[in-house]
């Protein structure tokens, strides 16, 4: 008998090893796009930095579920987050931005806005470029964190799909 428990003990703790730790809360690290509204209307937002007041549409463009890459890249204005989205997310992301060109898109860290791009084209590739309003030295963090999570919410998407 007390072999029996000692394996169904054994098994229960290798079966806990077969899922997806929880990623702590501090390591954790949210983004979401928000289109800004046409008619300047919709849930008021401000930047942090710049002060920019910008009414958006209270549906999120593209949320955390959407995303399957962040990095920082530098590029001719300087240092910025690229977001790679998945390719269904790249559909819409394309149809979104061909129809609401000169509308700029919003991006939330853990419900902050904290960036800004204005759409001057259709986003064919599924990459989003946008530059955060945060010190130059936290950015490394910052993409770290971004990652994490969403390496985190991926192996989560495809473990339950």
């Amino acid at each position: 008998m007390p072999r029996a428990l000692l394996l169904f003990a054994l098994a229960l703790a290798l079966g806990g090893c077969a899922s997806t730790p929880p990623l702590p809360a501090e390591a954790r690290l949210t983004a979401r796009f928000h289109l800004e509204n046409q008619q300047g209307q919709g849930v008021p937002s401000t930047l942090p930095r710049s002060g920019l007041r910008l009414g958006l549409n209270p549906q999120p463009v593209v949320t955390e579920g959407d995303i399957i890459n962040v990095e920082l890249v530098q590029v001719e204005l300087g240092r910025c987050l690229m977001f790679q989205v998945s390719p269904s997310a790249a559909r819409d992301l394309y149809r979104m931005t061909g129809s609401n060109q000169g509308r700029r898109l919003v991006l939330f860290l853990d419900g902050v806005a904290s960036g800004v791009r204005r759409i001057d084209g259709p986003i064919t590739d599924g990459i989003l470029y946008c530059f955060v309003e945060v010190d130059d030295e936290a950015l490394p963090e910052l993409v770290e964190k971004l990652r994490r999570t969403t390496e985190f919410l991926q192996r989560e998407l495809r473990r339950k799909g």
